[in-house]
């Protein structure tokens, strides 16, 4: 088996969130940005409209939770495990939904942090 065929059983292997880490630990570590790309690839089959455009031109994206569904328990877990806060502040959040939970973000952050807050029971947007 090759090194390439070794990389790919171990991503394959991987969650959204440690593929989103590993995402992060490349443009970090060669000094690239795997969010260009992807921008202009979703917005090349609607070019030239005018919302594609200002699409394309976004790199930062906010992460609003809406509602928290019935799992807030999971949701307040999963805001602390991406925010980084306490516990106390991580339930403060979750109660005064909606409210950002992470701001100015890359699309592969904000939709793995969707992703895993969908999961817990989350209402969650990306703007």
């Amino acid at each position: 088996m090759s090194k390439v065929q070794e990389i790919l059983e171990a991503v394959k292997g991987l969650t959204v969130l440690e593929l989103a880490e590993l995402v992060k630990a490349f443009e970090d570590e060669f000094g690239v940005s795997a969010a260009a790309p992807v921008a202009a690839v979703a917005a090349m089959p609607a070019a030239g409209a005018a919302p594609a455009a200002a699409e394309e031109e976004q790199t930062e994206f906010d992460v609003i939770l809406s509602a928290v569904g019935d799992k807030k328990v999971n949701v307040i877990k999963v805001v602390r495990e991406a925010t980084g806060l306490g516990l106390k502040e991580s339930k403060e959040l979750v109660d005064s939904a909606p409210k950002p939970v992470k701001e100015k973000i890359s699309k592969e952050e904000a939709e793995a942090l969707k992703a895993k807050l969908a999961e817990a029971g989350a209402t969650v947007e990306i703007k």
